[in-house]
C-alpha cells in the first residue's frame, strides 16, 4: 500500500502514509476502555477485572491483526 503512494512519484504522498499510520493510534484508546468496559460488568473484583480486560484487549488486537492480514492480502493479489 505504501508502495503505491510513494511510487507515483509526488513528493507529499509520504505525508499520506505516515498520516495513515498515525490514525491506528485511536484504536489503542478505544480497545483499552472497551475491554475495561466489558470486563467490569461481568465481574466485581479488581483483579478479575484487569486480568479479563487484559484478555480481552489481546483478543481484539489478534481479531484486528486478522482482518489486516487479509486485507493486506487481498490487495496483494490485485
Amino acid at each position: 500500500m505504501f508502495e503505491l503512494l510513494l511510487a507515483n512519484g509526488d513528493p507529499h504522498n509520504w505525508l499520506l502514509a505516515v498520516m495513515s499510520i498515525a490514525r491506528l493510534w485511536y484504536a489503542l484508546p478505544l480497545i483499552v476502555s472497551v475491554s475495561l468496559v466489558c470486563a467490569a460488568t461481568r465481574h466485581e473484583e479488581m483483579n478479575a477485572i484487569l486480568s479479563h480486560a487484559a484478555r480481552f484487549a489481546l483478543w481484539i488486537f489478534v481479531f484486528m491483526g486478522i482482518i489486516l492480514g487479509v486485507i493486506l492480502f487481498m490487495s496483494w493479489l490485485q
